[in-house]
């Protein structure tokens, strides 16, 4: 797959010297936000990294090549274009087959990360179980990557549209730490608190740099250390744009019979459901959206910088 790889300069640079680097996803960018909030949140996305003191790169598929380290021009372009593929690990193959261009989900740029070298992605919320998953097997490749990849991702918990207690399980069954910051409790996304107690926490970026250690290796290319597997930092959203858990279970309740009616299907139904509820919410889920995004962004730079302080 490395012929396929193309890693901007200055990322190449950092990865090289041992300097902190953080892998963002762009399904956020295609998917995940509205124009033109989705390119004001790449944007503000990178710019926390940087503020925290890492380079951030942001991770897609453009002409052929798994692009580490996207340009401005080109998260532009995936903001605005009409046909992006949403890259998981089973679409990777045909996507940079055919030429067009991809959006990478959670599974997508751990994938990339992974390859160039980079230890630590920021994301909002990973896949995981969807509701009825025992029975439909739909269950997101987010949570077999972790399970695969030594790759730590900074996220607000799980998508609250899933079952979230069946996708601790699946995580817990593959070996996957579940670490909380500043939290005992499984955040669900818009909500700080699920019901869901965590085993274990940290509280500063200097502790998870630790756990990251143990659990991903020294951050040496090519380093055959660690445990082989992806580690989970669950940020809840910031206390001031965070939503009580029982309006969510409403707006999902609703959303959820909305995707049944309208008869939405697969891939489709995560970014039907967003839709919907920040449209059910008046907007509400949006902001909290965006706010967590940037602060995941900003705690993996700190995270970053704190592992390769000692590397």
């Amino acid at each position: 797959m490395e012929k396929f790889l193309t890693v901007r300069d200055d990322v190449a640079a950092a990865i090289a010297a041992g300097q902190p680097v953080v892998a963002l996803e762009s399904t956020v960018i295609a998917h995940g936000l509205p124009r033109p909030l989705n390119l004001q949140t790449a944007n503000a996305m990178e710019a926390a990294v940087r503020e925290a003191g890492a380079i951030p790169a942001t991770v897609g598929v453009l002409h052929g090549k798994l692009v580490i380290g996207l340009s401005p021009e080109q998260i532009a372009f995936l903001s605005e274009a009409e046909s992006v593929a949403k890259v998981s690990r089973a679409d990777l193959a045909a996507v940079l087959a055919s030429g067009m261009p991809g959006a990478t989900t959670v599974a997508g740029t751990m994938i990339a990360a992974e390859m160039a070298g980079i230890r630590i992605f920021a994301t909002g919320g990973i896949g995981g179980v969807h509701h009825g998953g025992e029975n439909s097997m739909d269950i997101s490749a987010d949570l077999t990557e972790l399970g695969r990849t030594p790759v730590a991702v900074v996220c607000a918990g799980a998508k609250a549209i899933l079952d979230l207690p069946r996708t601790l399980e699946v995580l817990e069954t593959f070996g996957v730490p579940v670490v909380g910051y500043a939290t005992k409790e499984f955040p669900a996304f818009y909500s700080r608190e699920s019901g869901l107690q965590l085993v274990h926490r940290v509280d500063t970026p200097e502790e998870a740099a630790k756990v990251m250690k143990v659990q991903c290796g020294s951050g040496k290319r090519g380093a055959n250390e660690g445990t082989k597997t992806g580690i989970l930092f669950a940020n809840p959203a910031p206390r001031e744009s965070a939503l009580p858990r029982g309006e969510i279970d409403a707006f999902i309740v609703a959303a959820s019979r909305a995707a049944e009616t309208a008869g939405v299907r697969g891939k489709d139904v995560t970014p039907f459901l967003l839709q919907e509820m920040a449209r059910l919410s008046g907007g509400k889920t949006l902001k909290t959206n965006i706010a967590l995004l940037v602060a995941n962004a900003t705690l993996a730079g700190q995270i970053a910088v704190s592992y390769h302080a000692h590397a």
